[in-house]
């Protein structure tokens, strides 16, 4: 089964050469808001989300399904 986007969204943050303070710094959430949602405390909101993805270098892509 797929990951869920959440999970591949935490799992790059932690994977990333970059702390959570520069992550937080370049994206515009707060390091509070980061720190709450890697330790699956919180969610983020899509627009966050989107913002901390676009410093990490990530993109929403289709996969397709085999049938």
């Amino acid at each position: 089964m797929a990951k869920s986007i959440e999970a591949q969204l935490r799992e790059a943050i932690l994977k990333s050469r970059m702390s959570r303070y520069r992550i937080s710094k370049r994206s515009g959430v707060t390091n509070s808001q980061l720190s709450l949602f890697v330790n699956g405390e919180r969610s983020l909101t899509l627009t966050s989300a989107a913002k901390v993805a676009l410093v990490l270098g990530l993109e929403l892509r289709q996969v397709r399904k085999g049938r």
